[in-house]
C-alpha cells in the first residue's frame, strides 16, 4: 500500500537523515538555561522540526525540552515516541561518526539505529500515510531529547502536553516489545584514605556513561620506593593485549581496555573497569592496603554481568535475566566513587534488589538513582497483537513478542509498546562503535511504521 511511495522518497529520507547525523546531539549538561540539554541537542530538535514542516506537517517546539510533528484530525491521539539525543561516539570508528556513510548496504553514523534513523523512518511513514490513506485520529511524532540520560524531556512533555491514547516507540526491536526490565543505578562512595605504601593518584574512565559498558580505564599509582621494584614484577606478570602499564621511577600508570556495549546487554561487551578493579584488588591485598570500594567491587561484581555475587539470583525465564554493568569508577575530592547499572526483570520487587545490594555493599555508602519501573503489557493485548501481525505479515515470519533489558519511552505512556527498528537476526549496534542501520532495514521499518500508523489510526 505504501511501498512504492516510500521507495520514491528513499533519497530524500537518506539526505534528511544525513543532516541529523551531522549534528553531534550529545548532552552538554543542564546548567544552560537557554538550552536545557545543550546547543547541539537544540540544533537537532530545530532541524528535525524544520524537516517536518517541509513535509507539510504541524510542528511545535515545547520550550526546547522536546517537540512534536503532527497530522490528521480527530479526538484520539496516536503517539509515536522517540529521541534525537545520542551517546558519545567513543573511539575506534572506521568512519566519521557524525558524517553519514553508506557502505555495503549499511548506513553508518552515531544515531542511525538509536534513534535518529528510526525517527526519520517514522516521519516518512507519516508522510506516506498522509499522502496515500485516510485516518481518523491525529498522529503525533513526539521528539525526545534526553532519553540517554534522565528523561527530563518526556517528564516535561507529560506536564505540558496531551497524552496519546495509544502509541509505539521506534526505539527497540521487532516484532514488538511487551515487557521492558526495570532500571536501577547504584552509586557508591567512600572516603579515600591514602596508604604510605601505595597511593591512587588518578582514575580516568573517560567519563563513561552509566548505560555503557566501559572500554577504557586508567589508574595512576604512586608506590613507596621499598616496594616499587616488587610491584613492577607483579604488574609484568599481568600484562596482555588488554592490560598495559608504564613505569616512571615510583609512579605506575595502569591501563585496561575492553569492548563498549549497551548496558542492556553487558555480556556483549568487555568491561575495562572490572578488569582494573581485579588488578587493584590483587595489588592492595599483596601489600596490605585497605580499600573497601575496590575490595567489594572485585569480589561482588568482578567480571560478572549479572547480580549473583550481590546475592541477587534469578532463574532464566521469558522476562530475561537480571543484568549488571559496572560503568563508572573515579577519585574525586578525596572520595573514591563507583556507579553500576542494573536491568531487572518485571517479576522482581525493586525493594528486594535494593535490600540485597545494601547488605552486600554494607561497608561503603550506597545511593540508588535513575530508578524506572518495569513495563509489562500482556502478550494478548490488542496493540501487541496488531504490531506483531504487521511485522510477521510483512517479513513473512512467525515471531513472538519480546521482553528486553533496554528502556524506551513506551513505559512513559499508557497503552504504548516498542516496535522496531532492530530486527531479531541483526546485531545490536546501539551505543556501539561503527553504529549502523542497514539500508533495507530502514526502508522496511518505514513501510511497517506506515502500516502501523494506518492500522492504529484508521
Amino acid at each position: 500500500m505504501f511501498k512504492e511511495y516510500i521507495e520514491s522518497k528513499k533519497d530524500d529520507m537518506i539526505n534528511d537523515l544525513r543532516k541529523m547525523v551531522k549534528i553531534p546531539s550529545k548532552l552538554e549538561g543542564y546548567d544552560n538555561p537557554e538550552y536545557p540539554f545543550g546547543k547541539n541537542v537544540d540544533n537537532a530538535l530545530n532541524k528535525f522540526l524544520s524537516i517536518g514542516e517541509k513535509l507539510g506537517f504541524r510542528t511545535k517546539n515545547i520550550d526546547k525540552y522536546c517537540g512534536y510533528i503532527e497530522f490528521g484530525e480527530g479526538e484520539e491521539l496516536l503517539g509515536i515516541v522517540g529521541h534525537l539525543d545520542v551517546v558519545p561516539e567513543g573511539e575506534g570508528w572506521k568512519h566519521d561518526p557524525f558524517d553519514l556513510t553508506i557502505e555495503d548496504g549499511k548506513i553508518y553514523g552515531r544515531g542511525t539505529i538509536d534513534d535518529k534513523g528510526p525517527m526519520m523512518a517514522s516521519l516518512y511513514a507519516m508522510k506516506a500515510v498522509a499522502e496515500n490513506a485516510k485516518v481518523n485520529k491525529r498522529v503525533r511524532l513526539i521528539v525526545g531529547l534526553n532519553e540517554e540520560n534522565d528523561w527530563k524531556c518526556i517528564d516535561y512533555y507529560k506536564k505540558h502536553e496531551e497524552m496519546p491514547t495509544l502509541g509505539f516507540s521506534p526505539d527497540a526491536d521487532f516484532p514488538c516489545i511487551y515487557s521492558e526490565k526495570a532500571l536501577l543505578s547504584i552509586y557508591t562512595e567512600e572516603k579515600y584514605l591514602e596508604d604510605e605504601k601505595i597511593k591512587i593518584k588518578e582514575i580516568d574512565c573517560k567519563n563513561n556513561r552509566i548505560n555503557v559498558v566501559p572500554k577504557y580505564c586508567k589508574v595512576r599509582l604512586e608506590a613507596n620506593s621499598d616496594i616499587a621494584e616488587d610491584l613492577n614484577i607483579l604488574l609484568l606478570s599481568k600484562i596482555n593485549d588488554k592490560i598495559s602499564y608504564t613505569k616512571n621511577e615510583n609512579e605506575f600508570i595502569i591501563e585496561t581496555t575492553g569492548i563498549q556495549a549497551h548496558a542492556a546487554h553487558p555480556e556483549l561487551g568487555d568491561n575495562a573497569i572490572s578488569r582494573m578493579v581485579l588488578i587493584l584488588k590483587d595489588i592492595f591485598e599483596k601489600y596490605g592496603v585497605k580499600n573497601n570500594t575496590i575490595k567489594l567491587l572485585a569480589e561482588k561484581i568482578g567480571t560478572q554481568t549479572d547480580g549473583k555475587n550481590l546475592g541477587i539470583k534469578h532463574v532464566n525465564n521469558e522476562l530475561g535475566d537480571l543484568t549488571l554493568n559496572l560503568a563508572q569508577l573515579e577519585l574525586v575530592d578525596g572520595m573514591i566513587k563507583s556507579g553500576m547499572n542494573l536491568r531487572i526483570p518485571g517479576d522482581y520487587k525493586l525493594e528486594d534488589v535494593k535490600e540485597k545490594a545494601l547488605q552486600e555493599l554494607n561497608e561503603i555508602k550506597v545511593d540508588f538513582r535513575e530508578e524506572k519501573p518495569a513495563l509489562y503489557i500482556p502478550k494478548d493485548n490488542d496493540i501487541v497483537q496488531k504490531l506483531c501481525k504487521i511485522y510477521n505479515d510483512y517479513m513473512k515470519t512467525n515471531c513472538e513478542p519480546l521482553a528486553i533489558g533496554g528502556a524506551t519511552y513506551a513505559r512513559a505512556f499508557n497503552n504504548c509498546v516498542s516496535f522496531g527498528a532492530m530486527r531479531p537476526e541483526e546485531p545490536d549496534m546501539c551505543h556501539q562503535v561503527d553504529e549502523y542501520i542497514s539500508m533495507q532495514n530502514l526502508l522496511d521499518a518505514c513501510n511497517m511504521y506506515a502500516i502501523a500508523i494506518y492500522e492504529l489510526a484508521k
